[in-house]
């Protein structure tokens, strides 16, 4: 999927096997510190694996970090199908429920309407955008939107 120029329309660049690599190893040593991460996704019916949905942690600084972000990316395939609003839904509620987060982020480039639709689907609220620090200001994706969704306390 990491090498996808589709899946990785809203990235800077491909990532090689070696890459995709050690993200995945970066994500379980995460899932291993916090009790949670970015889930591998399966399709309910035939069990193919579609993507990953789940929460983490910003790897830079910015004036909402430190948070936990909820992400997703899917293989092209799997897309318009609402399983990343399914799947975000289930992990909010994972987040909320069962690790007691209060509030939680969500973030792209501008110019990634379906995620940032996933995001207002989920509840989430936009708070603004901002320059992605690891990207050159002038860099065409360099621009996030910034959305907010905080805990539900019921009385």
């Amino acid at each position: 999927m990491n090498q996808d120029p589709q899946v990785r329309k809203y990235f800077p660049g491909l990532l090689t096997r070696e890459e995709s690599l050690t993200h995945i190893s970066s994500i379980g040593k995460n899932m291993h510190a916090h009790g949670y991460g970015l889930f591998a996704a399966e399709l309910k019916a035939t069990g193919d694996f579609i993507g990953f949905i789940g929460l983490s942690h910003p790897g830079f600084e910015s004036y909402f970090t430190p948070c936990v972000e909820i992400g997703w990316r899917l293989a092209p395939e799997f897309w318009g199908q609402g399983l990343a609003t399914e799947g975000a839904s289930a992990c909010l509620q994972e987040g909320f429920q069962r690790r007691g987060l209060e509030d939680i982020y969500s973030f792209t480039s501008i110019h990634n309407l379906p995620s940032e639709k996933v995001m207002i689907r989920i509840g989430m609220t936009r708070q603004g955008t901002f320059p992605h620090p690891l990207l050159d200001a002038d860099h065409w994706l360099s621009e996030h939107v910034l959305y907010k969704i905080q805990k539900i306390i019921s009385t």
